[in-house]
């Protein structure tokens, strides 16, 4: 366990200003988080845009500038356009999938389209810039989305993320960076046959095609190639029957037992589990009592401060 997890602002300060907006990224680091998430995708021209989804309609004015460029599905894909007619698009606070509501109704005004789709590039150099100016060093967090399905339409962007990551300086273990995947066979690639010498995360989610990752036999394994586990938040505690007391889940333990690091996510002041009233009340449990190595929040400011309240308690 870490005596001081590190904060990840996920999707950049998200919880403030509209997800993956280099507005956002600036605001995190502002807030002082340690490192700032990118969910990377590429587009038709192989180029590498911040995005959390493969689709474009829930967080962009994409169906109003574009019509019938659409899939079958009813969705815009970024990699059915080109980086110069994603550059045109509007980026807002994300709406509930299908809808015109905001996920989040008390966050920035989602009628508010005032920003844009950052590339890989600007993003990255956005953060070399402040890390300059500012004097700090923050790192990344580039997540790898989809790869297999990025990989059938003819566009390795593991490949793709990795030689832009080496072009700006990331390139040894040391660096500040984490590369995250979901793709278990796939983040196996990016360490033996692609070579990478970054620190590796492997995410996990709750569904049912993860278990026989997050069997000892399986949790070994990752072992083997990454340096943490990214899971929810909810499996890394348990609790009995009735009001019990909620504790370390099995899954907690034999990551720890086994060296691998733990970075939980996401933590929202606006999306609150049964089991704490605020936001600072879950992070202290993670933190104090759980006992993580990072942690993905949408409001940074709130985990620096529990997390240095809680450091200076000691």
């Amino acid at each position: 366990m870490s005596d001081s997890p590190i904060v990840i602002a996920h999707r950049g300060a998200s919880g403030y200003l509209p997800e993956h907006t280099l507005e956002a990224k600036a605001l995190a680091y502002g807030l002082r988080a340690d490192y700032l998430e990118q969910d990377v995708v590429a587009t038709r021209d192989a180029k590498l845009v911040v995005l959390h989804d493969l689709h474009l309609d829930d967080v962009t004015d994409v169906a109003e500038r574009f019509p019938g460029r659409h899939r079958e599905d009813g969705r815009h894909y970024a990699l059915d356009f080109d980086l110069i007619e994603l550059r045109q698009l509007a980026v807002s606070e994300r709406r509930r999938a299908g809808t015109r509501l905001p996920r989040f109704p008390t966050r920035f005004p989602a009628e508010t389209a005032i920003f844009r789709i950052a590339t890989l590039e600007e993003e990255l150099a956005l953060i070399a810039g402040l890390n300059r100016s500012m004097r700090r060093t923050v790192g990344i967090y580039p997540e790898i989305k989809h790869p297999q399905w990025h990989r059938a339409a003819g566009i390795d962007v593991s490949r793709l993320l990795l030689d832009t990551l080496a072009a700006h300086g990331y390139r040894d273990p040391d660096a500040a960076v984490y590369v995250q995947c979901f793709d278990a066979t796939e983040l196996r690639r990016v360490r033996e046959e692609l070579g990478c010498n970054l620190k590796l995360v492997q995410l996990v989610g709750v569904e049912p095609e993860y278990a026989p990752l997050l069997s000892s036999a399986g949790l070994a394994a990752i072992a083997h190639y990454a340096d943490a586990l990214g899971p929810s938040y909810a499996q890394l505690v348990t609790r009995g029957n009735g009001n019990a007391k909620v504790e370390r889940s099995e899954l907690a333990n034999e990551a720890r037992r086994i060296g691998l690091g733990l970075h939980p996510y996401t933590f929202r002041r606006d999306d609150l589990p049964d089991f704490a009233t605020s936001l600072d009340e879950l992070l202290t449990l993670f933190i104090a009592e759980i006992g993580v190595d990072g942690l993905f929040c949408d409001q940074p400011d709130v985990a620096v401060r529990v997390r240095d309240r809680l450091k200076r308690e000691r």
